[in-house]
């Protein structure tokens, strides 16, 4: 099957789905993780290559302040996540970008840190935004206690009791980061120079390797300060219970544009998870073993909409009716293997038909889990070099660049920006934090700084100005006589080997949802729980049900089957 042909193959008479339907917000804000999201290929990885994990240095004291340090032993190198935990004053306590102090800090340190090193990074991390880190680290992250159940846990722990299950499922994490910053950011190692690596191949797995360290740290610190408190009585988790939490997230807004600022990166993510669904809808039969897998999946996805809460007045209703869908959908997958070629096909065909985009989503997943000797080598895939397509063709003549517009930003020309509900918004950087902020066009400051995400309009205010152009004449001749095109030019351009580059919706409407960039990214993170708190701050939790690293092999195989 071949890229270009994707958007001409009609829905359900072929497998791939377009990106005209694929590539728009209110499905891209639906999107459910899946066995291709980060977290589940690293955790695949390091099964596979057999990793160690131990905990050399544990530092903390009775107050639960100290450092500590843990690491992962992979066939080639060795990765330490050094964490600080900190006495934080009630008062300090914020998971705005703004803050200044967390219950805990940590580093992703490129080998085994010395004590020199760990000196270094006590003087540093602790300090985040406003300390250095030097090309020996991957990544720098805090995180802040949830409070009410950390403190509900260590004194149950400490009276030899375990935790309130309700309690634990109402919340899900000890605790949550606020940040995990990678790629160069204060001085950790550049993106380049650890990609070849076979281990950070796929995207965003130096920061899932931190998190997943992270949470080991969690529940560490939880047992470790019931233990102070109530001495010989206290007791550790029971394996089913701490089985149950993951590592909470707070995000904002500055994570919604990165997906727009790396279009070929978005492409690679997308199409590697529509092969995957490709790939399972052309199969001709279902095997017993991928039946049982898939109502096994089902199962799972029932109990973690069981746990799935939110108060925002959007996600309640998404909620709701993924509620429904899931009542059609057990009296679906019951009888499911029907008579016919191509069962799997005629599921997905029947989900689009009667389920709700969340429910589609959904359904996504779960006929992705049972085929992973199918499907997960497309994961080697979603990386980019970027650099790749930056080059711009000058030879191309105008008439090619305009059919390009037609065809992939047919969209973006149908949007009437002389309108103002179409140009309500813009996005800029804040001066403060240096983070993407949205701004209201008619009521902020800032406008002339405005970030060049309005790819819409950009592609509009384009083709306005190749109407007075010859179809003969070059596109380096254009962008002489219009060299602020330059930007859309190549995103046009590479739209023709890259189809699930772009958003297919005006990111500067009034009724624009950054959530709903922020959910597609967080999903392909392996995000669970996703509830926003306003269209643009969102909590979630990652990891949870997940092994541990210094869980027992016998536990891991008891608690995760």
């Amino acid at each position: 099957m071949l890229l270009q042909d994707v958007e001409t193959k009609p829905m359900c008479d072929d497998s791939w789905r377009s990106p005209a339907e694929v590539m728009r917000l209110a499905r891209m804000g639906s999107a459910h993780p899946t066995r291709l999201s980060f977290l589940r290929v690293m955790l695949r990885r390091m099964q596979n290559e057999g990793w160690t994990f131990t905990r050399p240095v544990w530092e903390i004291d009775d107050r639960g302040v100290g450092r500590a340090v843990y690491c992962a032993r992979g066939p080639e190198r060795t990765y330490s996540l050094v964490a600080f935990a900190h006495d934080l004053p009630e008062d300090m306590r914020s998971d705005r970008v703004i803050a200044t102090a967390w219950d805990a800090t940590f580093a992703l340190h490129d080998g085994i840190p010395s004590t020199a090193d760990l000196d270094r990074l006590e003087q540093n991390v602790p300090l985040q935004e406003a300390g250095r880190v030097t090309a020996k680290e991957l990544s720098l992250s805090r995180a802040n206690r949830s409070v009410r159940l950390f403190n509900h846990v260590v004194e149950r722990l400490s009276c030899g009791r375990q935790p309130d299950t309700d309690e634990i499922e109402s919340v899900g994490y000890l605790m949550r980061t606020t940040a995990v910053y990678g790629a160069g950011k204060f001085g950790a190692a550049d993106h380049e120079t650890i990609c070849d690596r076979p281990e950070f191949k796929v995207p965003f797995q130096a920061e899932m390797l931190s998190v997943w360290l992270t949470r080991q740290f969690t529940v560490d610190i939880a047992e470790h300060l019931a233990s102070c408190k109530g001495g010989k009585q206290a007791v550790r988790f029971a394996p089913e219970i701490k089985a149950r939490l993951g590592v909470g997230n707070s995000t904002g807004l500055g994570m919604a544009p990165f997906i727009i600022r790396h279009p070929i990166l978005l492409n690679n993510w997308m199409t590697a998870r529509e092969e995957a669904l490709a790939r399972v809808r052309y199969l001709n039969a279902a095997t017993p073993d991928a039946v049982k897998h898939l109502k096994q999946a089902f199962k799972n996805a029932q109990i973690n909409l069981s746990q799935w809460h939110s108060d925002h007045p959007l996600q309640v209703t998404k909620l709701e009716n993924l509620k429904l869908d899931f009542e059609l959908l057990k009296t679906k997958i019951s009888t499911f293997p029907e008579p016919g070629n191509k069962p799997w096909n005629d599921l997905w065909c029947w989900a689009q038909s009667k389920l709700t985009l969340e429910g589609q989503e959904a359904m996504l997943s779960m006929l992705l889990e049972p085929h992973g000797k199918l499907i997960d080598e497309l994961a080697e895939r979603m990386g980019a070099d970027e650099a790749a397509s930056f080059r711009i063709d000058g030879a191309m003549r105008i008439a090619t660049l305009r059919a390009l517009l037609e065809s992939h930003y047919n969209w973006a020309l149908e949007t009437d920006f002389t309108k103002p509900e179409n140009a309500a918004r813009f996005w800029y950087v804040s001066e403060e934090k240096l983070e993407p902020r949205l701004g209201e066009r008619a009521l902020d400051d800032g406008v002339d700084r405005e970030q060049p995400l309005c790819i819409a309009r950009l592609a509009s205010e384009m083709y306005d100005d190749l109407s007075a152009v010859s179809g003969e004449q070059t596109v380096a001749a254009f962008l002489l006589q219009h060299p602020a095109h330059r930007y859309i030019v190549r995103r046009v351009q590479a739209a023709r080997s890259f189809p699930y580059a772009e958003v297919r919706d005006n990111l500067i409407a009034d009724d624009m949802l950054p959530i709903d960039l922020m959910r597609c990214k967080l999903a392909f993170f392996g995000a669970t729980h996703f509830d926003p708190r306003s269209d643009k701050w969102v909590r979630i939790c990652l990891f949870q049900g997940a092994p541990y690293p210094l869980d027992p092999v016998e536990e891991v195989e008891t608690v995760h089957g």
